[in-house]
């Protein structure tokens, strides 16, 4: 540290204290105290507090803001402010990983297919449950595979009230099937009732005849998002945006099974079951779910 504050102490007659200590990620009253001859030493409540933000930060693999590192140190007793969490991050360095923003991306639809309507437009279709809403989409992954492809594609359905994935599939196209068996996988765990909503884009897989077989037999509803309004399917696509900075971070598989491992673990190991999300109190999907039901027969 000591390095970094003469490097301060020599650029500052070219540039401002403030703005060199911002870049080199150190706070300005410890640089005055080192100038002074004296050690800035953080308080031990602080000092605690610092240790745990960056306990959690490491846990969850620099996927953590200071808002979901607020919720997890408050479930662990932990009270700490926002401005106390954020000089402790920046005090260590700690930079969480940033998604890129959603921008909808353009579906190539068949000319042929009949689209559905949007189901999710009318209110009383909106969940106020779990099981009652999927979203849905389809995404490529890259992979660095010799003799095989550039791209692997992962289809994921997700519970609209709980954001939890509750269906996926990874396979080397991105044909009908690949839809239908992340579906099957959905009524296989949670067995959807009759009336039972599913929503995509609209891609040919969710037009396909196979697909819309086994809604009909199924007793479900199909849903699409409206012919060039892909924020129709935010919720889905910004998922895929939040998955590949948290998982890949930039990186590639090395073929499917490495795809496959590291899917699993993050979705059935991290996403359902750790993950803080803003949008239900700052709860995993899981834990979510647990509290609605228990709440339900309570």
């Amino acid at each position: 540290m000591a390095e970094i504050y003469d490097a301060i102490d020599m650029l500052s007659a070219e540039f401002s204290i403030v703005k060199l200590c911002e870049i080199l990620g150190v706070s300005r009253s410890a640089y005055y105290a080192y100038s002074k001859g004296s050690t800035y030493q953080l308080s031990d409540q602080k000092s605690e507090v610092g240790q745990a933000v960056k306990e959690v930060f490491e846990e969850h693999k620099r996927r953590y803001g200071w808002r979901r590192i607020q919720a997890e140190l408050a479930s662990r007793g932990i009270q700490a402010g926002r401005h106390q969490i954020r000089s402790r991050m920046k005090d260590q360095n700690l930079i969480a990983i940033q998604p890129k923003s959603f921008v909808p991306k353009t579906t190539q639809s068949p000319p042929h297919l009949r689209r559905s309507p949007n189901l999710l437009l009318q209110k009383p279709n909106l969940p106020v449950a779990p099981n009652q809403v999927v979203v849905g989409d389809i995404t490529y992954l890259p992979n660095e595979e010799e003799h095989y492809a550039k791209w692997l594609y992962l289809a994921i359905w997700l519970d609209l009230y709980s954001h939890r994935i509750v269906g996926w599939h990874l396979g080397r196209h991105m044909e009908e099937s690949l839809v239908t068996e992340a579906l099957k996988q959905v009524i296989r765990q949670r067995q959807p009732r009759e009336g039972f909503i599913v929503h995509s884009d609209g891609g040919g897989q969710y037009g396909a005849t196979g697909f819309r077989a086994l809604l009909r037999s199924n007793g479900f509803r199909q849903s699409m998002t409206r012919k060039d309004n892909h924020y129709d399917n935010a919720h889905a696509e910004s998922l895929f945006s939040r998955f590949k900075a948290e998982l890949l971070d930039g990186g590639v598989f090395y073929g499917l099974q490495d795809a496959y491992d590291h899917t699993f673990e993050y979705i059935e190991g991290y996403y359902n079951t750790c993950r803080r999300h803003s949008s239900i109190a700052y709860l995993s999907p899981v834990e979510y779910e647990r509290r609605f039901w228990e709440n339900a027969i309570g």
